[in-house]
């Protein structure tokens, strides 16, 4: 949108604020969550499409609120399994001069002006990302979050590609361009999970979810016995005697 390059500042930021209060308020209590991409141009006939309401019903099945950008396609195919299920199935739709129409099973729809603004609630409230077939918008996610994640900046979580016949060259051009340079580093493949299976996907982010429990349950237990050493201990008063 050309116009956001316009008017003035100060009012701008204040529409910046509104879209990420409105999303901190409106997302707050929706964990455990899954984002799903994939193109808006892939239609219901497409194998991916089913493929999607597979995967995303399966997880909201299994207790996991389904995540998606709000439009057609990969998008629609997404919140729909959600919804067949009866679970959550939250659109976080932009405002696009083309592609963007928001789908009709979301039951739950933020509506955002900037990018910026949007892609920080499908990061924030994800317990991973499944990444269907999709362009620059679904590449754009992945490897931002890729790139927190290897940075240090986002707890790890999963990062699925589901569909290898469209995502194996990438992975290909990863490994033998990129770690050739030395661009990035072998472990950095390892945060990047390759699956045609819905299955698999959900066992992937099972595993990471219990994981993450864990190391919950065992910071608290730290932490309350860190409170416990921190009290002093009371002296015990000794009982005067009577002669």
């Amino acid at each position: 949108m050309v116009e956001d390059l316009k008017g003035r500042e100060t009012w701008r930021l204040f529409r910046i604020m509104s879209e990420f209060i409105e999303g901190f308020d409106e997302l707050s209590d929706i964990a455990p969550a899954v984002s799903i991409f994939g193109s808006a141009r892939i239609g219901k006939g497409h194998k991916y499409y089913k493929k999607t309401v597979e995967v995303s019903n399966l997880l909201s099945r299994n207790g996991y609120n389904i995540i998606t950008g709000g439009g057609p396609g990969i998008m629609e195919a997404a919140n729909r399994g959600a919804s067949l299920n009866g679970g959550l199935s939250i659109g976080l739709n932009i405002v696009l001069p083309h592609e963007q129409k928001a789908n009709k099973y979301q039951n739950k729809a933020l509506h955002f002006r900037y990018f910026f603004a949007r892609k920080v609630m499908f990061v924030k409230y994800a317990i991973g990302y499944v990444c269907m077939p999709g362009g620059f918008g679904t590449m754009d996610e992945f490897f931002e979050a890729l790139t927190l994640i290897q940075t240090h900046k986002i707890y790890p979580f999963p990062l699925i590609l589901f569909g290898k016949e469209y995502w194996q060259p990438l992975l290909d051009f990863m490994r033998s361009t990129m770690l050739r340079h030395k661009t990035i580093s072998p472990e950095d493949m390892k945060l990047i999970s390759l699956t045609d299976d819905p299955k698999e996907v959900l066992k992937i982010i099972n595993a990471h979810r219990d994981r993450k429990q864990t190391l919950i349950k065992q910071a608290q237990f730290m932490e309350a016995g860190e409170k416990r050493a921190a009290v002093p201990k009371r002296k015990k008063k000794r009982a005067k005697g009577h002669g």
